[in-house]
């Protein structure tokens, strides 16, 4: 049983709190049938692309693969949703034929280019993806069957761009199924343009031969091409000392400053890009991501015991992540980790720092390097953590009028990207243009504030903040519906409908400075912030304000003050550091309005430092916040 908040009396410091919280982010409706999701970014597939998907399907809790399948080919899009194959070459590792069921499809882009595709192998499995530059990037996180796998296409050019310059390209290989055959490389070489590469280097990690790195020199390659795809013949065959052999197949996008593809016969994705003559990369703003990983930290710490025996973890994503000035990274990505065949939502903070190269270690899992000016990130990982992946420079987007942004649909706390949905209950924040005469804030929450409406799903949704280019509403607690559409009505006039997937919960932490990338919004039991002047202690409980939960009981109308007492429907964890901490309750602030609180206590063994603030629901986890800690006495 929960104590009672009687226990913990936050109440007062909270209504502190309330103001300056909710304005640095800065009812039942009736009832509305099933949504659809938004397609007038339909036309942005349009024509033929060359694409490829890797398949991989977990077979033991080793994670050795049981099944592996490549498709790859042409796929024509007729801009109004469905495409058609043609071209199609698979390779099924059970099956020297390749799979029966390869069909023609349909698609479901929104204006953001988010969206999805019915995937050509498997019916009635989609591939949630996102596209910009030409370039279509996803992952079938919600297939049926538990499989990890990656897509990726281009459109081609009228006139295919020449292959010729340097490049630098990161490859992921499952050339058998034991994790210990698993390899990553990072490929660079020069392409003159007509059919010769005088020479490449290969380096990278294989899982079976520990941590050290493997590195491969190759020279007089030769390369032919047909219908824009490249085939380069890097000759030999693979080893267990060796990166890259065989022939490749290499896509291009229009510009021809992205590459992908892999072999014909074999199970690898290859994603590079071809040097920039832009100068250093200018890395900010809104990305489109996509990638897989294998985490090998079990199957080495097995290796250097000198062990037969060892595991290793897959997953697969796409999602979306802003780079901050000061070299902060707010990111979401919807992971399906092979070990549990649960698809969640994610939201995480990370850093970089681009080096004198124009690339990024800053961290030490995972390298990266960029194209087009930087408009194109392409990551390659670490032992022990293998993996590629691939990011795109979103587009900006603008309409005159009562402009909804499409691509800034976000958690008022947390500052989460839009590709992680919305929650019943959740505080999120719109931008746009036009979407006020001015700028008022209201904590009662109306329906309607300076003449502004809100609807999810037709809905009203209560109201905290408008200006010209900023919303805050309250996602309604009966916003059930597997999608919400989320619209902006200013004195009358209607904003461009948005749509957004909806989740059960979407946790995110209210921090100060806001924005989510702070110090979380926790308070002592005297009241007071904790901050790194008055930091946490283990076993100390703490009040932590946060929003998207979801549904909370008793149930309470939109925008109302929390009862006295109530608690979230949907089970909810807390980490510090790691560690689990406690969760004596979880549930609406009482007396505050749009608001949640979670008491959690610190972990015992902390010892002094900084940490990450993580919250999780049955189908989302957050970690951005930060939390101070010290064991030394106040």
């Amino acid at each position: 049983m929960r104590p009672s908040l009687a226990t913990f009396p936050i109440r007062i410091a909270a209504q502190r709190l309330h103001l300056s919280v909710l304005l640095a982010v800065a009812v039942t409706g009736p009832q509305v049938s099933a949504q659809t999701w938004d397609n007038t970014g339909n036309a942005l597939l349009n024509g033929t692309y060359c694409f490829r998907e890797v398949i991989w399907q977990v077979g033991d809790n080793s994670g050795n693969l049981s099944r592996e399948i490549a498709i790859s080919g042409n796929m024509n899009f007729d801009g109004n949703g469905n495409y058609t194959l043609t071209n199609v070459r698979t390779v099924d590792s059970t099956s020297a034929s390749g799979p029966s069921t390869i069909t023609n499809g349909t698609f479901s882009m929104a204006a953001s280019g988010y969206g999805s595709l019915t995937s050509p192998l498997v019916t009635g499995d989609p591939i949630y993806g996102l596209t910009a530059q030409g370039i279509l990037i996803g992952s079938s996180t919600e297939n049926r069957t538990g499989y990890n796998d990656l897509f990726i296409a281009a459109r081609l050019a009228t006139a295919p761009p020449p292959f010729q310059g340097s490049y630098t390209l990161a490859g992921i290989d499952f050339p058998t199924g034991s994790i210990f055959d698993v390899r990553d490389s990072l490929l660079q070489f020069s392409a003159d343009g007509n059919g010769n590469i005088p020479t490449a280097t290969a380096s990278g990690y294989i899982a079976g031969k520990g941590l050290g790195g493997v590195s491969q020199y190759l020279s007089k390659l030769q390369y032919s091409m047909a219908n824009g795809v490249a085939t380069v013949n890097f000759g030999g065959v693979l080893t267990a000392s060796t990166l890259v052999a065989g022939a490749k197949n290499l896509c291009f996008s229009p510009d021809g400053n992205f590459v992908f593809g892999g072999s014909p016969t074999g199970w690898d994705m290859i994603a590079g890009v071809r040097s920039s003559t832009a100068g250093f990369p200018k890395f900010n703003g809104l990305y489109y991501q996509a990638g897989v990983d294998e985490n090998n930290t079990q199957l080495q710490a097995a290796t250097a015991q000198h062990t037969a025996s060892g595991s290793a973890t897959l997953d697969s994503y796409y999602g979306s992540f802003d780079a901050l000035t000061g070299g902060q990274i707010l990111g979401h990505q919807r992971v399906l980790p092979a070990s549990t065949r649960k698809a969640i939502h994610s939201t995480y903070a990370a850093w970089y720092s681009l080096n004198s190269n124009g690339e990024d270690d800053s961290n030490d899992q995972e390298h990266y390097f960029f194209g087009a000016g930087g408009a194109i990130r392409i990551g390659l990982g670490n032992n022990p953590l293998l993996g590629i992946s691939v990011a795109l420079h979103a587009p900006a987007l603008s309409k005159p009028g009562v402009f909804l942004d499409p691509t800034r649909i976000s958690n008022a706390a947390s500052s989460a990207p839009f590709t992680s949905g919305v929650a019943p209950g959740e505080l999120i924040t719109v931008y746009g243009t036009n979407l006020a005469t001015g700028t008022q804030y209201d904590p009662t929450f109306p329906s309607t504030l300076a003449g502004v409406q809100v609807t999810v799903n037709n809905r009203p949704a209560p109201l905290i903040f408008v200006s010209p280019t900023q919303v805050s509403a309250l996602v309604p607690f009966a916003t059930t519906e597997a999608i919400a559409s989320i619209q902006v009505i200013n004195g009358g006039t209607p904003s461009n409908a948005v749509t957004s997937y909806v989740t059960r919960t979407s946790p995110g932490v209210y921090t100060v400075p806001s924005g989510g990338l702070g110090y979380a919004a926790a308070l002592h039991a005297d009241y007071s912030l904790v901050t790194p002047e008055s930091p946490a202690q283990p076993d100390e409980i703490l009040a932590v304000f946060v929003t998207g939960l979801g549904a909370v009981m008793p149930s309470v109308p939109d925008g109302t003050p929390g009862p006295p007492s109530s608690s979230a429907s949907n089970a909810i964890a807390a980490w510090i550091g790691g560690q689990p901490a406690s969760v004596l309750f979880d549930g609406l602030a009482p007396q505050l309005s749009g608001i949640y609180q979670i008491n959690v206590k610190v972990p015992h063994d902390l010892s002094d430092g900084t940490y990450y603030l993580s919250i999780a629901g049955p189908d989302f986890d957050t970690s951005e916040a930060l939390l101070p800690v010290t064991s030394a006495n106040p």
